[in-house]
């Protein structure tokens, strides 16, 4: 039965790359067309491959649902939460997790310093869109006329010295930080805080989330706060690998 079972899977990522015929599903199982055949039969009638009017195979429509209502289903918040939480216990600073909807970033999660300086964000409240490391990330993720689409309707407003000025140079920093995959806020919104950002992905590839550490001037320099770098990129991706099933749950490494 599980050997029947492990076939009958096996179909399936074939089949994502195209359309097959009978006797490319059994030369691909290693098994004679009758056995491919009865365990297409199977799927199809459970919806997950269709027959074409070429009697070639693809995958069907319920499958795709399934997909869908899964992913849909899938909530970032709360498989990123521990991730956070021990993430937070190892360098002690505020830890954030945001979402881009709409024409908003908003926080959805957040775990506080241990320090007793705190940060004013709240879960639920917007992040400043033009300045903020997590708003970079998710926005540097859209296909190119939504970016500039997204910037030139914006507004800029100089909250300190180092805020983004105007759409062209916010457009050459969402450049730059999708191609570097991380992004920082070094005094952007508040001169006394510093903030560096990891993107999370789904199974596309695509950024579903960002999660960023912050902390302020007077408890870690930005030199200081840049070398967690790397620890907040591999908790990132561990959340990205349990959201998308890559990986199973486990704790970022050190």
């Amino acid at each position: 039965m599980s050997q029947t079972v492990d076939r009958a899977l096996s179909i399936l990522p074939l089949l994502a790359e195209g359309p097959a015929d009978l006797g490319q599903v059994a030369d691909r199982l290693g098994v004679h067309k009758s056995t491919a055949l009865r365990l297409l039969r199977t799927l199809h009638e459970h919806g997950f491959v269709y027959r074409q009017s070429d009697q070639r195979y693809r995958l069907g429509a319920r499958l795709i649902a399934l997909a869908q209502e899964a992913m849909e289903n899938l909530d970032v918040r709360e498989i990123a939460h521990p991730h956070l939480v021990r993430l937070n216990e190892r360098c002690g600073h505020t830890v954030h997790l945001a979402v881009h909807e709409e024409d908003e970033v908003l926080y959805i999660d957040k775990v506080e310093s241990r320090y007793p300086v705190r940060m004013y964000s709240r879960i639920g409240k917007p992040v400043a869109i033009t300045v903020a490391a997590v708003a970079k990330l998710l926005l540097a993720d859209l296909p190119e006329p939504e970016r500039r689409a997204v910037a030139e309707k914006l507004d800029y407003p100089l909250y300190t010295p180092r805020s983004t000025p105007n759409a062209e140079a916010f457009l050459a920093e969402l450049a730059k930080v999708r191609e570097q995959g991380w992004a920082t806020d070094l005094g952007g919104h508040e001169e006394s805080i510093n903030c560096v950002a990891a993107p999370i992905r789904g199974a596309d590839g695509r950024v579903v989330a960002a999660m960023s550490v912050s902390a302020p001037n007077v408890v870690v320099t930005a030199d200081e706060l840049l070398t967690l770098l790397p620890l907040v990129r591999r908790t990132a991706d561990a959340i990205s690998g349990e959201y998308s099933g890559r990986t199973p749950a486990k704790e970022a490494s050190s």
